[in-house]
């Protein structure tokens, strides 16, 4: 077998789909330092703009001298430390659910939940849509995969009744990542209870902007109490990094038995999770109601409608085009990120712009002329 990576590597670049990291040369907000330039940051997730706040700061700091930096090992090895029990608890609150358990990332979360409750005999049915985390996920279970065209209620329906009688789970985002559209998950929610499946929900994307205090969309619809499993991220709108699943005290207690990406992971840092009960808490509060008001106000300068989520894709279609239309918005000053595959499908390579309550309305008014007509 050859291993000619350079070759590889190449080859990637011809079709425009090489990867490469940039380094910022300040903390994460609305306003970056790139390469001694100050340019407007529309690529990043932090919703409430609250990565880089006094906020948060003072929680970590306070965090780190009451617990440590480091927890030492895995919680089962160990024992868990008081600000994880307490963020957990306050998750499960925040969820409307019995119990919740937090992992290293919301990759971890998928990782180690989906193939603990799925095996060889099972079945999922997934939006085609889905986060990679979960469609690797879904495959490590090894139970038959079937994907339904995104949000494609009829043949979700068609799925579950040729499944029915098997143990199935069907896998959602509530607001998908590139293209920020919201799923049918009313719809989801009674085809799903007819037929006898479960659900697992991710709202990476939506808590703490969507919602009675940011609680989601199954929170805005009124569904908490009838999706089984509510996964999330501390990293998006909370500021942080982490990720929990909230769902019965039955099925957590089965994670920690189970689950191997929580089992075989040091527990994150108390401090981090001190600091995510500090963001939930602000999240819920005025403050929060607040930022989500600004939030709003920047989606409504950009003048493209009614929009569920903070997330606005650009269809641009060509990977190089949008490498291009990239690279140019970064000389004049805009940092907006291209996506393409695998990410998202060939010939649907984007512009991903993201907004946050840290932007100021005009930001959000130049942006908006700039991209006008693309």
């Amino acid at each position: 077998m050859s291993w000619n990576l350079t070759e590889e590597l190449h080859d990637l670049e011809q079709r425009s789909l090489r990867r490469s990291l940039r380094s910022l040369d300040s903390p994460q907000g609305p306003v970056v330092q790139l390469k001694g330039s100050e340019v407007i940051n529309f690529s990043s997730n932090d919703y409430l703009g609250l990565a880089s706040s006094g906020v948060l700061k003072e929680a970590m700091i306070e965090g780190i001298a009451r617990y440590g930096a480091g927890s030492g090992a895995s919680r089962l090895v160990c024992g868990g430390m008081a600000p994880h029990r307490e963020l957990e608890e306050a998750l499960a609150a925040f969820k409307g659910a019995e119990a919740a358990l937090t992992f290293s990332s919301g990759f971890a979360v998928a990782l180690g939940v989906i193939p603990a409750l799925m095996g060889k005999d099972d079945v999922i049915v997934m939006d085609k849509l889905c986060h990679a985390s979960l469609v690797d996920s879904a495959r490590l279970s090894g139970a038959t995969i079937r994907v339904f065209p995104h949000n494609h209620l009829e043949k979700l329906e068609r799925l579950l009744q040729s499944n029915e009688g098997r143990r199935t789970l069907v896998i959602t985002e509530s607001i998908f990542s590139m293209d920020g559209d919201a799923a049918l998950l009313k719809e989801i929610v009674e085809l799903k209870d007819q037929h006898g499946a479960w659900l697992m929900l991710d709202e990476a994307h939506a808590v703490g902007v969507l919602g009675p205090q940011g609680r989601g969309l199954a929170a805005a619809l009124g569904l908490e109490q009838r999706i089984d499993l509510q996964m999330g991220t501390l990293s998006k709108a909370l500021g942080l990094s982490g990720g929990y699943l909230a769902a019965s005290r039955t099925v957590i207690d089965w994670l920690i038995n189970k689950a191997r990406s929580f089992i075989y992971s040091t527990a994150p840092s108390p401090a981090i999770a001190h600091a995510a009960s500090a963001a939930l808490r602000f999240c819920i509060g005025d403050e929060g109601d607040a930022r989500r008001a600004r939030l709003q106000a920047n989606l409504a300068a950009l003048g493209r409608g009614a929009l569920p989520s903070a997330i606005v894709p650009v269809i641009v279609g060509d990977e190089a085009a949008a490498l291009q239309l990239s690279a140019q918005l970064l000389e004049e000053g805009w940092l907006i990120p291209a996506i393409r595959y695998p990410t998202v499908a060939r010939g649907t390579a984007r512009l991903r712009l993201t907004l946050s309550a840290a932007h100021e309305v005009a930001q959000a008014a130049a942006i908006a002329r700039r991209l006008q007509g693309l």
